[in-house]
């Protein structure tokens, strides 16, 4: 039996200080849905459906160092959580703002889509894409 993977659920972001935490995603747009107090976690959900779990059992790190990406040792694990938003412009703005500093960017990559990166207070990165339209080539004849 086969099967396709169709749709990204959530992803789950450990934080030190929920309070803290929460008002950070929420500048982003994010709403706490459901409290999951015997999990010491939220389910937080955006206008567009798009969800995120906050899970708060963090130790926190000197200078909010992410351990997957500031330390010298590359350990395995996932590093970041990457977004789609339609207008990259407007969250620039806005992170500015609410003083949110964007840690690298706006670039572009792969001619597919323009990004930045920003850290929430407990040094966890998240990428913000805008995606381009294609390149059409010379050799196609477009223009």
């Amino acid at each position: 039996m086969s099967f396709r993977i169709t749709s990204y659920e959530h992803v789950g972001i450990r934080v030190t200080d929920r309070q803290r935490a929460t008002k950070f995603y929420e500048a982003f747009g994010w709403r706490e849905e459901i409290d999951l107090p015997e999990h010491h976690a939220n389910e937080m959900v955006n206008e567009e459906g798009i969800y995120i779990n906050l899970i708060f059992n963090g130790t926190p790190r000197k200078g909010a160092r992410n351990v997957l990406q500031d330390e010298e040792v590359k350990h395995p694990g996932m590093t970041h959580a990457a977004f789609i938003v339609d207008d990259l412009d407007a969250l620039i703005a806005k992170l500015s703002r609410e003083d949110i500093k964007i840690t690298d960017g706006p670039h572009i990559y792969s001619d597919r889509r323009r990004l930045i990166f920003v850290r929430d207070p407990d040094g966890n990165v998240l990428e913000f894409n805008e995606l381009l339209e294609p390149v059409q080539s010379q050799q196609d004849g477009s223009s």
